[in-house]
């Protein structure tokens, strides 16, 4: 992974100590609250429901056992013993002391990282596939681009001010898990009818309350025009976007506004200024980023153990979690690990102290030291050797994060809502608990297959229930929480959004309505197919008629 160089450290370190005459400023106040606002949101802080929130930021969602642990020691010292991982891989306090935030952006920067465009309208945290690297199917590690993308917009001064904020997701496999299509730029690494790799360049997707599946723009751009091509995309999205009003303010509706032709046209314009310029890629610095995400030193012996098959066979638990909760490895003999962040009747991505340092623990002696976050608020160890995955299992189980749950259900994107979020307008967690508590059959979960559930507490869409094959968004109607339902939304590569159902419904019904949706799935599922091909495949009417007939 990537280690700041003296440049790298010393910026970081100017930050803090920046940052920290801000607060000391604002506290005395010499520093006007409106004037402050837009300093420390440019430092990861908001200001939420019941105590300011201090999002820090996780590169591509890669991460070391020593950042971890720096991490558990935050929210032990400076929080209430937990954090809370986020859909852009990043990880949330939500109890800091505001006059405490600039020691914690110190202690960070201790292990090199940061708070530095978690928020404001600025580019944010480039993500990727968490299984990046790992995959034998993959064209090419995304990771060195989205480094290379780090590294050109961390504090680009002509892009610190942009309309609104800004989402990358790259990508190098034919699945999609970074729901890439709903990014503001959305990078699939591709190879031409030469044999060249490059980037099909995607533009416009987003969720929020203007949900819309990225355009295409540019079926091929070579890799040493990356930065010139973003920066050109970045520039008529600077100049052309609205500030007028901030929820017409996203890069979708510019797309829209003028037209995909329109707008790639006027990229492609601007990029003639731009190509071959000083953002050229050079092979030599492409390799550098390389050079960063090294292959491991892998145990040529891992293959060789036989001891795997017999544990499997003599625990059933530890046979269930294995199939759910591992991944293939492109190396004969490892396997990566998918870490639940859905223990029962927990928020999802919620992560005690304890938790980190026992991850943290695990990484160290089984997976090279690094950890990986997910879009969908788990956690990933991705190169463990098949002979530890039974010490790694009952490691987890003992420390509450074996849930084998992976793609089921109860394996819910789900967003802090109304508990924490000063935006949003409904309950979520308790919803959460809800679906949980119906469902806690687990034979019955894995009978229906991969089954997603994303949730939101309100229309900016942070649970990407757009994009669920079963999507619920909370709305307030007078006073009281109500749940819209969606069917029929991917945010894979088949990506699409999801319809809603009809009426909202009623918070003690969530679960119910649930469990009408997933009879109808049933009744109509032909063999083993998915609830989304069923969707697909038989449309919406079917649910409607059952859901709205036990209703009334």
């Amino acid at each position: 992974m990537y280690q700041y160089n003296e440049v790298d450290q010393t910026l970081v370190n100017e930050r803090v100590e920046q940052f920290r005459d801000q607060t000391r400023r604002f506290l005395a106040g010499e520093l006007p609250e409106d004037e402050f606002l837009a300093l420390r949101l440019m430092n990861g802080l908001y200001v939420q429901r019941h105590a300011p929130m201090l999002r820090v930021a996780i590169p591509y969602g890669l991460f070391s056992s020593e950042q971890m642990r720096k991490l558990a020691h935050i929210s032990r010292k400076y929080d209430k013993g937990y954090g809370h991982f986020t859909t852009r891989t990043n990880i949330q306090f939500n109890w800091p002391k505001l006059e405490e935030v600039p020691d914690i952006l110190a202690e960070l920067a201790q292990v090199q990282m940061h708070a530095i465009q978690t928020s404001g309208n600025c580019i944010r945290n480039t993500t990727t596939d968490p299984f990046s690297g790992i995959l034998s199917n993959e064209l090419e590690d995304p990771r060195p681009y989205c480094e290379i993308i780090r590294q050109w917009s961390t504090l680009h001064p002509e892009f610190a001010y942009l309309p609104r904020k800004f989402k990358i997701a790259v990508t190098g496999a034919p699945e999609d898990r970074a729901a890439s299509q709903v990014h503001d730029i959305g990078l699939h690494l591709v190879k031409n009818a030469e044999g060249e790799i490059g980037f099909e360049v995607l533009v416009g997707g987003g969720l929020g309350r203007t949900p819309v599946i990225g355009k295409v723009v540019r079926e091929f751009l070579p890799k040493q025009h990356l930065l010139s091509y973003l920066d050109a995309i970045l520039r008529v999205y600077n100049l052309n976007g609205r500030r007028d009003n901030k929820y017409k303010a996203r890069i979708k509706i510019l797309v829209n506004a003028l037209g995909v032709e329109e707008f790639t046209r006027l990229v492609e314009a601007e990029w003639e200024f731009l190509r071959d310029g000083e953002l050229t890629l050079t092979d030599a610095e492409i390799e550098r980023a390389k050079s960063f995400f090294k292959p491991f030193d892998y145990d040529p012996k891992a293959a060789e153990d036989k001891t795997l098959a017999d544990k499997l066979s003599a625990d059933q638990s530890f046979a269930t979690w294995y199939e759910k909760n591992t991944r293939e490895h492109k190396v004969e003999g490892y396997r990566a690990v998918i870490v639940s962040l859905k223990p029962y009747l927990k928020p999802a991505g919620d992560i005690t102290d304890v938790q980190m340092d026992l991850i943290a623990d695990l990484a160290e002696q089984y997976s090279f030291g690094e950890i990986r976050s997910t879009h969908d608020q788990n956690l990933v160890l991705a190169d463990v050797k098949k002979s530890d995955l039974f010490a790694v299992w009952q490691a987890l189980d003992g420390g509450n994060m074996a849930r084998p749950n992976i793609g089921t259900l109860t394996d819910m994107i789900v967003c802090p809502g109304f508990d924490f979020c000063a935006l949003a307008n409904a309950r979520t967690l308790n919803i959460a608990d809800q679906i949980n508590e119906k469902f806690d059959d687990l034979d019955y979960l894995y009978e229906l297959g991969d089954i997603n559930v994303n949730m939101s507490g309100c229309i900016n869409a942070c649970g990407h229930h757009h994009v669920a094959d079963i999507g619920i968004l909370g709305v307030d109607k007078k006073g009281e929480d109500w749940y819209q339902i969606t069917l029929g939304g991917s945010s894979r590569e088949d990506a699409r959004l999801g319809k809603i159902l009809g009426k909202a419904v009623a918070a003690d019904e969530v679960a119910n309505t649930i469990e009408s949706i997933l009879g109808v799935f049933v009744e109509h599922r032909l063999d083993n197919e998915l609830f989304r091909d069923t969707v697909q495949r038989i449309g919406m009417d079917p649910f409607k008629e059952n859901v709205y007939a036990v209703a009334h």
